[in-house]
């Protein structure tokens, strides 16, 4: 297949992330696909085979994130697409949670998302291509009807 592409997709354990790495496995795509469980992905996934590499990140960790772009680039040679699909969800007013929440939520959704930026780069400079697809929740765009209410007040 001509135009089949590597992908390195975040969260692909559930949701937008399973769907992604399913129909991309189908289309003949190779696909990295990150969890923090890789048994439970792999019988997610439903794939045997070379085309399919699931790895056990933790996106927290700039060391793990940069073991994994490693990894995918010395097992497909390439990584033409990133996913930053994973996300961690917290709900309530500020005043509800607890610092470590807050912190946890931009672990995972800020800084783990600039850790696989910063390592795939160097790869797709390499390459001279490469597409990188950031997903966000739209609780960061839409306000909720608390804020709107407070707005009002």
């Amino acid at each position: 297949m001509e135009n089949r592409k590597t992908w390195f997709v975040t969260g692909a354990s559930k949701g937008l992330g399973l769907t992604l790495v399913k129909q991309l496995l189908q289309a003949g795509h190779r696909v990295a696909a990150t969890s923090r469980n890789t048994a439970s992905l792999a019988e997610a996934v439903g794939f045997q085979g070379d085309a399919f590499l699931r790895l056990r990140v933790e996106l927290d960790s700039d060391e793990s994130v940069a073991t994994a772009i490693g990894q995918t680039d010395q097992h497909f040679g390439r990584i033409d697409v990133v996913v930053n699909n994973a996300g961690y969800g917290i709900g309530g007013s500020m005043e509800e949670l607890t610092d470590k929440e807050v912190r946890d939520s931009f672990d995972i959704n800020v800084f783990g998302t600039i850790h696989v930026i910063r390592h795939v780069l160097p790869v797709m400079r390499r390459q001279g291509s490469g597409h990188i697809i950031n997903i966000s929740s739209t609780a960061g765009i839409a306000p909720s009807a608390r804020l709107v209410h407070l707005r009002r007040c």
